[in-house]
């Protein structure tokens, strides 16, 4: 391994360096942009340097940042995708018609309406459950599992999953069953689920990892090799893979990570503080107030406890939408994890795909909204949100 890559390198250090000497043959600093489809042969099948043959397969660029992104989660390997739903739509290759998979009850939309739209017409099950009772989980398992997936925080709840409990529960009634983990929302500078046992972590990279809102993708990581061999036989199968330009833009943003995941949790936390106690409010969720259930797991388990939340007006639907409108440096729409602030309506927007008594079920009402606090000033923030709630 190169010594960039170590994993007892700080994390700041394996951010900036791992997968990313300078260039060979022309030193530059940055990783360059290997926008080429296929590769040259010196002979039929006789390759050059990489063994590189056709970008679908292979590609400089994004093997650096497969590298990196490896690096950060304390992984032996990484495989990037087009998106974070591409990376899981693969995944769910490894199963067989027949197969079953055991789902958190609250997880983000998207992975919703793949397990209940796409896959289960494959004839894959899945059973959803609460993933912060371990009874649950364990009634769930059935002989036919092969899965087992879960988000935490989760989105858009902020429930925090216990890692470490969740792998012991699984994998003493079946040490075959897979454990996965979204680790979107912590990223890899908050917590390493690979550390905490699982065999397999998920990121959307348009989230946090991007940072700056211009780039869609997806990884998974591993530790075991054959896992890794059979998901980078489905990758270059499937062929859901992210072009040069967007692995380049991935492998700028992570490195600044440390310093935005920094600034959104010291954020987050003043405003939720400061949301906690306006009379226009009816709750706050954030794992970093003490009044979440499960903060002593997230301050034991995470470094720090992010920057997204979720809160309860006290209102009705329109008067949510009235505070959402009436927001300047929070922008209305999907996603999160930039450098700028976001809002957004879960019931409307990201969770739409899931049935409203389902929705309602987890506590996905019309007055709640979920705030992806950016690396502003947070007093303009601050400044923002009463008034905006002023006017409701």
């Amino acid at each position: 391994m190169n010594k960039m890559d170590d994993q007892d390198l700080g994390f700041s250090t394996r951010a900036i360096h791992a997968g990313q000497a300078p260039d060979a043959t022309t030193g530059a600093v940055m990783t360059p942009i290997y926008q080429t489809s296929t590769y040259a042969q010196h002979t039929p099948g006789a390759l050059y340097a990489g063994g590189y043959e056709y970008s679908r397969t292979g590609n400089p660029t994004r093997a650096a940042l497969e590298t990196n992104l490896a690096a950060l989660e304390k992984a032996n390997h990484g495989l990037c995708f087009s998106s974070g739903c591409a990376a899981l739509a693969t995944l769910l290759h490894v199963l067989k018609a027949g197969d079953h998979v055991v789902v958190g009850d609250d997880v983000y939309g998207g992975t919703f309406r793949l397990f209940d739209k796409v896959f289960k017409q494959l004839e894959i099950q899945f059973t959803q459950v609460d993933f912060t009772n371990m009874s649950h989980l364990q009634a769930a398992i059935k002989n036919n599992t092969k899965l087992v997936w879960t988000e935490t925080p989760t989105n858009p709840m902020l429930k925090i999953i216990d890692i470490a409990e969740t792998v012991k529960t699984v994998k003493k009634i079946n040490p075959h069953i897979l454990v996965a983990v979204d680790n979107t929302f912590a990223t890899p500078y908050l917590q390493n689920p690979l550390s905490m046992g699982a065999d397999i972590v998920c990121h959307s990279t348009t989230k946090y990892l991007g940072g700056h809102s211009d780039v869609i993708g997806g990884v998974l990581l591993f530790n075991d090799k054959a896992l890794y061999e059979q998901i980078k036989f489905l990758q270059n199968a499937i062929g859901a893979v992210p072009a040069p330009q967007d692995c380049f833009l991935l492998l700028r943003s992570t490195k600044t990570l440390s310093l935005r995941m920094q600034r959104h949790c010291e954020n987050a936390r003043q405003i939720a503080e400061f949301l906690e106690h306006h009379p226009k409010i009816e709750k706050v969720i954030y794992p970093g107030l003490k009044s979440h259930p499960q903060h002593a797991l997230a301050a034991a388990q995470m470094k720090d406890f992010g920057g997204m939340m979720s809160i309860y007006l006290k209102g009705n639907q329109q008067a949510t939408f009235a505070f959402l409108q009436q927001l300047n440096f929070f922008t209305l729409g999907e996603s999160l994890g930039g450098v700028e602030s976001l809002c957004g309506h879960p019931a409307s927007m990201t969770h739409a795909a899931i049935p409203v008594e389902q929705r309602q079920t987890f506590g996905i009402e019309d007055n709640l909204v979920r705030l992806s606090v950016g690396i502003e000033d947070v007093q303009d923030l601050i400044a923002d949100l009463t008034q905006a709630l002023q006017r409701i």
